[in-house]
């Protein structure tokens, strides 16, 4: 099983789609498309990683007035203040369950931490792709 640990922040400010003026909104949209690809299979996921069967968006700021409800295999977390430390935390507890973890951040901080604590990175791209494609 592979878990994927999105940087929400990081993922919507990939696109300038206008996303600054509806954060909350933003948020929402992309926990629907993820929620989607979800539903979708693994198939959708494959280019990002194989077998992916949770998905962890993590909302920091004002994305996290979105209230977005979860769904099977997407939970959402609140970052109570730093996004990339809830990230590594979020990150480091699913690699000590032996899950797999791919943490989705173009943010290269962020990454060095991540991989530090076991997970692998994708980019923003990738599962942008992935999403578009469904």
């Amino acid at each position: 099983m592979t878990a994927l640990v999105v940087d929400g922040a990081n993922v919507v400010g990939a696109r300038p789609d206008g996303w600054w003026r509806d954060r909350p909104g933003a948020a929402a949209r992309l926990a629907g498309r993820l929620a989607g690809v979800l539903r979708a299979g693994p198939a959708a996921t494959a280019a990002i990683a194989p077998d992916v069967e949770r998905i962890v968006l993590v909302l920091e700021g004002a994305a996290r007035a979105a209230g977005i409800d979860p769904t099977d295999g997407l939970e959402v977390v609140l970052a109570p203040a730093d996004g990339d430390a809830t990230i590594v935390d979020v990150a480091a507890g699913l690699a000590a369950t032996g899950a797999a973890v791919v943490v989705v951040t173009a943010d290269r901080l962020l990454r060095a931490r991540v991989e530090a604590v076991g997970a692998h990175v994708a980019g923003p791209g990738v599962l942008l792709r992935a999403l578009d494609s469904l």
